[in-house]
């Protein structure tokens, strides 16, 4: 690599995303028009000119939550898409889509959030399937996993939790999303962006301080900086990425357990051998149960810290049968365990 090729602006930054960068194929880049996603969205188009990747598609779902806000939103990205296509010699194509998130979370009576969530990541797969994309990139950054953990640590959390925001996972066959920016702080973002000199939007909703993360955001994690540790996001964002490589290896182990322990099932019900579960600590055993329920799609959200150890506690002698959320029985019989979904729930999860 040349010396001149070297002090561009974006060389530093893609060096340490290459961990988490793809390396064949067409992708999808989802770009809300913030800087992160902006900022994103022209390291990627870097990446894969030079890389010779592509098509490009850049995808924006217009959430329709803050009216005219939300459409200029829309026509910048769809702008910005055009220009990123020329300047880099790349094939880049935009596709947008228009939901009204707030009608469909009060219809379905759910977290306005959630549902957004679930929206975007539904469309942004669909998207994904449709181009025969092998990837999908989001603008997750190091200031989002920081939010994240401590948002878990508060609204208290165990290990899973503390894992934060996944740097790769699979959406769909074929389809990886990946999040190449969580080693990166949205300050660096932004010094990129002006380095540049690209434009971008702000969501006025990232202010709004009804919402416990932007709370988080402007007031709890700039207070931690000032009074207790001006590291305070690398430490959370550290602790992320230890809880993530031990719950890999607990979850190794619980799945190992799993397929030594199950039984044949008796019709429609789960039978595990307990003799083999009290060999393993009660965390592990709280594991393999979780497993199972995400197998046999049975509602996790519902289910507390308290309904996992109950559940274990079949395993130690400590209780001999419990009535879970979703319509899930479970129960100690002699020296096996059962478990057997007794109703159809209507908050089944699927996926």
């Amino acid at each position: 690599m040349s010396r001149e090729h070297d002090r561009l602006p974006e060389t530093r930054l893609l060096r340490r995303m290459s961990r988490h960068l793809p390396t064949n194929g067409a992708g999808v880049i989802a770009v809300s028009a913030g800087p992160d996603s902006v900022a994103l969205a022209c390291l990627m188009a870097r990446w894969c000119a030079r890389k010779k990747l592509g098509p490009l598609i850049i995808a924006h779902l217009n959430h329709q939550l803050r009216g005219p806000e939300s459409d200029a939103d829309e026509a910048f990205v769809g702008e910005f898409a055009r220009n990123l296509g020329a300047g880099a010699r790349l094939e880049v194509r935009c596709i947008s889509r228009r939901e009204d998130v707030a009608a469909l979370a009060r219809a379905g009576r759910q977290n306005l959030e959630q549902m957004a969530r679930r929206i975007r990541y539904d469309w942004l797969t669909h998207v994904a399937r449709e181009a025969n994309a092998a990837w999908l990139v989001t603008g997750h950054t190091a200031d989002d996993q920081a939010e994240t953990v401590l948002h878990h640590i508060l609204r208290g959390t165990g290990l899973a939790g503390l894992r934060g925001i996944a740097p790769r996972r699979k959406l769909a066959q074929g389809v990886t999303l990946l999040r190449p920016l969580l080693h990166i702080t949205r300050g660096e973002l932004l010094a990129f962006l002006h380095d540049i000199q690209q434009t971008y939007r702000h969501d006025s909703s990232n202010d709004d301080l009804r919402f416990t993360r932007n709370r988080i955001r402007h007031q709890l994690l700039p207070l931690l900086e000032a009074s207790f540790n001006s590291a305070i996001k690398r430490v959370l964002c550290r602790l992320g990425m230890q809880a993530g490589d031990l719950h890999r290896e607990v979850l190794a182990r619980a799945r190992r357990l799993l397929r030594r322990a199950e039984l044949p099932r008796a019709g429609k019900m789960l039978v595990l051998s307990r003799a083999l579960l009290r060999k393993a600590s009660r965390h592990q055993v709280q594991e393999v149960f979780r497993l199972l329920w995400r197998r046999e799609q049975w509602p996790t959200s519902p289910m507390t810290y308290e309904d996992w150890s109950r559940v274990a506690g079949l395993v130690a002698g400590t209780e001999n049968a419990v009535d879970l959320p979703g319509g899930i029985t479970a129960r100690r019989q002699e020296h096996v365990i059962q478990l057997v979904e007794t109703r159809q729930s209507p908050t089944r999860e699927r996926g």
